[in-house]
């Protein structure tokens, strides 16, 4: 499998960076991951253009434009030849002698197989715990996942599948996906601070509002307990629904019209951006 590594193709298993890499030694920069679909990069743009937005908050100069960038992504695929397949893009903070300074980036760009299903599972649901915690920096897709990752296994003591992450009773996020509420009144709600604007997230609040009213606003945590449906987005995910946070089952457990007219919706949009 290749991967592209600061301006060489190397074999994956080859792919490095010094230990003096700021990501190494401070947890320091900053990626971005889509989905290939029949060998197409799925919503690139938007991607890229997040990946730029994050790199900047942090101070970091991307080594490429972003039209070289695409045409590198190009030229991955091509070369390992993946149909469906998930594209990491990593910016690092550069190689720092005194362990703490930014300098030049390093450009990782990895591509692994995935298995997606396309059919919008009735059965399948998460049930979440909640955390009193907010990300530092959420607008940037960091790659400190620190919290999300010492939090797994309080979520498995819980018996459940993830963590939602709350503060003063306002929900913002999961570690990795988007949390949305669907009222009894037919609106769609999802947090309007402390998120990172996950790309599927964008899309989705777009379709929705064809046959929804779409409110990006604080929302509480009674809000969820009390919604007629809640479901995750994620590139990996699409829409997953909620089944139930902290024990507490949202609407009985019962899968989600609006969720399931989302995630076909949201399919569409998928094949159609893969058929240019």
């Amino acid at each position: 499998m290749w991967t592209f590594i600061n301006g060489d193709w190397v074999e994956a298993a080859k792919a490095s960076v010094h230990v003096s890499d700021l990501a190494i030694q401070r947890g320091y920069g900053v990626f971005d991951f889509f989905r290939t679909v029949n060998h197409k990069p799925l919503f690139i743009d938007d991607h890229l253009a997040r990946l730029k937005q994050s790199a900047s908050i942090l101070r970091l100069s991307l080594p490429y434009t972003l039209d070289a960038l695409k045409q590198i992504i190009l030229e991955l695929i091509n070369r390992n030849q993946l149909a469906t397949s998930g594209i990491r893009i990593t910016v690092t903070g550069g190689y720092a002698a005194d362990t703490y300074s930014i300098s030049t980036p390093n450009i990782i760009i990895t591509q692994a197989p995935l298995t997606m299903d396309d059919v919008f599972d009735e059965k399948k649901s998460i049930r979440l715990i909640t955390e009193e915690y907010v990300r530092e920096l959420p607008t940037v897709k960091s790659i400190n996942y620190l919290m999300g990752v010492y939090l797994q296994q309080k979520v498995k003591d819980a018996g459940a599948d993830d963590v939602l992450y709350v503060k003063d009773s306002c929900i913002s996020e999961l570690p990795r996906s988007n949390v949305f509420v669907v009222t009894h009144n037919n609106e769609l709600l999802t947090a309007d601070t402390n998120v990172l604007h996950g790309i599927t997230r964008k899309h989705i609040l777009q379709l929705a509002s064809s046959f929804l009213k779409v409110k990006e606003q604080p929302v509480h945590i009674e809000d969820v307990l009390q919604a007629k449906e809640v479901f995750v987005s994620s590139t990996t995910k699409r829409l997953l629904q909620v089944h139930s946070v902290n024990g507490n089952s949202i609407a009985n457990g019962k899968p989600g019209n609006v969720t399931q007219q989302l995630y076909q919706l949201f399919l569409q949009l998928e094949q159609n951006n893969t058929l240019q």
